[in-house]
């Protein structure tokens, strides 16, 4: 598997949750496609590390979940 944390210029990403994440300080990851992977991010950190994956490993995960 391909993943690396690291610190993103996330200005031109467009991050997006999941419908069922509520704004009630849950748990929640946000999520930004782009040409260099799909990056993951804890939404509560916005600023912390990014997790990036190619796009067949997302596939693969969401394929599983």
């Amino acid at each position: 598997m391909n993943t690396a944390a690291r610190h993103l210029p996330t200005d031109n990403l467009a991050w997006f949750k999941s419908s069922y994440s509520s704004n009630e300080g849950g748990n929640c990851l946000e999520v930004a496609t782009h040409t260099s992977g799909i990056h993951i991010r804890d939404s509560k950190n916005p600023s912390e590390p990014v997790l990036s994956v190619s796009p067949s490993t997302w596939a693969t995960f969401l394929d599983r979940a």
